[in-house]
C-alpha cells in the first residue's frame, strides 16, 4: 500500500487549500449574515452561489464520482485527502464544490443504476448543481437500522406505483430546490426473502400526496445549510412504473451500494472537522490563561492535544487503507474496513470535538464558533448511515466465523 499522493491529488489539494482560505472561510460569517435576513431559513444565501461557481471555474467540482463521464473520475484514494479538506468546513465546502450528501448517494445511484430518461431528468441537473435531491428511508415507527423493517407500501395500480409512509431526518428534504426524492419502500411486503422486498423509486417533490410536514432538529440545529432533515409524509403519491429504480425487490441492494461509499466519505470529512477543532483547540490555547498561566502550560491541555493528534493520524491512514481497498478489492471486499471507520472515527471525533469545547468553555457551545455544530454533525453520524452497534454486529461476526 502507497498512500503518497499522486501529482493529480497534488495538484487538486493544492487548488482546494488556496480556494478555501481565499473563498470558503471567508465565507462562513458572511453565509451566516445573508441567512439572517433571508425570507426563509432554508433558502440558500447568494454567497454559497458564489462559491459554486467559483469552484466550477477551478475545476473543483463533482470530485467524489470515479466515473469520470459523470465527475472527476478520481479513485476512493485520491478523494480521501480532498473530501478531508471539505471537511474543515462542512456546512459550506461539499455543497460549494457539489460534493455534498444526500445528493452524492443520489447521484451515485442514478449513475450507476438509473435509465438514460431518468438520468437525463434528474442526474444532469443534479450534476450541474442546478437542484438538490433527498433520500428518504428512515422511517419513526420500526427501527430503520433495519432496512427490512421499512413499512411504506410501493403497489402497483396500472401503470402507475402508488406510495404510502411516513419518513423522518430526510436530509436536504426542507430545502426549496430539492427537487426529487428517492423513495425506499416495498413493492413485495410479505416475498420470502426479506432483502428482495424493498424497491427505489423517484417521487418528483411536487407530486400530490407528498406533504413536507415540518423540520427535525438535530441536537437543537436545524441544519440549514444541508437542507434539513425532514418529515415526510406520502398518501398515495402517484408516481409513472417508469419512475422505479432498476428492478423491483432490488432496493436493499442499492441501498448497500449506495452507502459504502457514503460511509467513507463522511469519515474522510469527519477527519477534516477533527482538523479544524485541533487547530481550534490550539489557538485558544495559547491566547487564553487561567490561574497563572498560559492554557498551553497546562498538563490536562497537552494530553488533549497529543491525545487528538495521535488519534487523527490513526483514523487517516485507516481511512486510506480502506480507500485503497475499494479501489482494488471493490466494496464487498472491503466490507470490514468500512465498518471499521464507520464505528472508530465518528466516535473518536465527537470525543476531540468535546475537548475542543470544553477548551473554549461557554464559548465552545455557543454560535460564536463552529465547535457546538461540529460536535452535532459528529455525534449525528455515529447513527446515520447505520448505528455504531449494527456495524459492530456484523464486523464481530465476521470475525468469529474464522473461528467456527
Amino acid at each position: 500500500m502507497d498512500f503518497a499522493f499522486d501529482a493529480r491529488t497534488e495538484e487538486l489539494r493544492a487548488k482546494l487549500l488556496t480556494f478555501m482560505d481565499e473563498y470558503v472561510y471567508p465565507a462562513e460569517a458572511v453565509a451566516h449574515e445573508q441567512r439572517a435576513q433571508l425570507a426563509s431559513p432554508w433558502d440558500t444565501p447568494a454567497i454559497v452561489e458564489e462559491l459554486k461557481a467559483e469552484a466550477r471555474r477551478q475545476g473543483l467540482w463533482n470530485l467524489f464520482l470515479p466515473d469520470s463521464e459523470y465527475g472527476a473520475g478520481l479513485t476512493n484514494l485520491q478523494y480521501a485527502p480532498l473530501a478531508e479538506i471539505t471537511g474543515r468546513s462542512p456546512q459550506l465546502a461539499p455543497t460549494a464544490l457539489n460534493c455534498a450528501a444526500p445528493d452524492t448517494g443520489n447521484m451515485e445511484v442514478l449513475a450507476q443504476f438509473g435509465d438514460e430518461r431518468q438520468k437525463k431528468q434528474w442526474l444532469q441537473p443534479l450534476l450541474a448543481g442546478e437542484i438538490r435531491s433527498a433520500f428518504a428511508m428512515t422511517e419513526p415507527e420500526v427501527a430503520s437500522s433495519d432496512a427490512t423493517n421499512i413499512t411504506t407500501h410501493i403497489e402497483r395500480d396500472g401503470d402507475e406505483y402508488v406510495i404510502t409512509g411516513r419518513k423522518w431526518y430526510i436530509s436536504g428534504a426542507m430545502n426549496p430546490d430539492c427537487r426529487i426524492f428517492i423513495v425506499m419502500g416495498k413493492t413485495d411486503p410479505d416475498g420470502s426473502d426479506i432483502r428482495r422486498q424493498q424497491s427505489m423509486v423517484l417521487v418528483p417533490r411536487d407530486t400530490p400526496g407528498v406533504h413536507v410536514r415540518r423540520a427535525m432538529q438535530v441536537y437543537g440545529y436545524e441544519d440549514h445549510y444541508h437542507g434539513g432533515h425532514a418529515e415526510v409524509v406520502l398518501d398515495h403519491a402517484r408516481v409513472p412504473l417508469s419512475n422505479l429504480i432498476g428492478e423491483e425487490g432490488g432496493g436493499f441492494a442499492i441501498a448497500q451500494a449506495r452507502l459504502g461509499p457514503g460511509r467513507i466519505h463522511h469519515c474522510m470529512r469527519l477527519i477534516g472537522m477533527a482538523e479544524r477543532a485541533i487547530e481550534l483547540m490550539c489557538r485558544r490555547a495559547v491566547t487564553r490563561a487561567a490561574f497563572g498561566k498560559p492554557l498551553a502550560q497546562q498538563g490536562v491541555v497537552h494530553n488533549w492535544i497529543a491525545d487528538a493528534r495521535v488519534a487523527v493520524e490513526q483514523l487517516r491512514l485507516l481511512v486510506l487503507k480502506t480507500a485503497w481497498m475499494m479501489d482494488t478489492v471493490g466494496n464487498k471486499g472491503a466490507h470490514t474496513e468500512i465498518q471499521a471507520i464507520k464505528i472508530a472515527t465518528p466516535r473518536t471525533v465527537v470525543d476531540i470535538i468535546d475537548k475542543a469545547v470544553q477548551l473554549y468553555g461557554a464559548g465552545g457551545v455557543s454560535q460564536d464558533f463552529p465547535l457546538a455544530e461540529l460536535w452535532a454533525g459528529a455525534r449525528t453520524l455515529r447513527i446515520a448511515d447505520g448505528p455504531d452497534e449494527v456495524h459492530q454486529r456484523s464486523l464481530a461476526r465476521r470475525e468469529l466465523k474464522k473461528y467456527l
